[in-house]
């Protein structure tokens, strides 16, 4: 049997495992299984094996996700990208749900601020952005951006920082 098809075999024992991990993130099962399946083609159209498959299959379909909410606008759930995928959370269903809520406790004091601030934290810190093309974006001054990026903060410290994962 080639090499190629032994890998694709390795990888399909993840399918499950990351069908179910991606549809309590997403919150819809056809969604998780289109994300598991472009993470698996992802994963064997690439020229060589990675050495933790598992780990490496994990970390592209978070990537697609992440690349999907950008194309989308940011207008799914900021949970998608507030969950991440670390190894300490992989398979320990305890610790991923208690990412699921500790996420959607972020997305809702998110949706409490107002619309700039929210852009900023979303465009700074998920998107990665700089400061300088976050206010030519909004058309406010660095100085006015970093004042939003502050207010978020402030806030998510207040709303969820004590609930935060230790």
């Amino acid at each position: 049997m080639p090499s190629r098809t032994l890998r694709a075999l390795g990888l399909f024992a993840y399918y499950e495992e990351l069908v179910n991990t991606w549809t309590r993130k997403l919150s819809n099962r056809h969604a998780a299984e289109d994300l598991t399946q472009d993470a698996l083609l992802r994963v064997l159209e690439a020229k060589a094996a990675p050495e933790q498959a598992r780990a490496y299959l994990h970390r592209t379909a978070r990537n697609l996700a992440i690349d999907a909410f950008r194309q989308q606008g940011g207008r799914e759930s900021l949970a998608l990208d507030s969950i991440e995928s670390h190894p300490a959370t992989c398979g320990d269903p305890e610790a991923e749900c208690s990412a699921v809520q500790f996420a959607a406790q972020i997305e809702a004091a998110l949706a409490e601020l107002p619309l700039k601030c929210r852009q900023v934290f979303v465009w700074q810190r998920l998107d990665g952005c700089s400061q300088q093309e976050i206010a030519e974006r909004l058309g406010v001054s660095k100085n006015m951006v970093e004042k939003y990026m502050i207010r978020a903060m402030r806030h998510l410290r207040d709303r969820v920082g004590a609930l935060g994962p230790h």
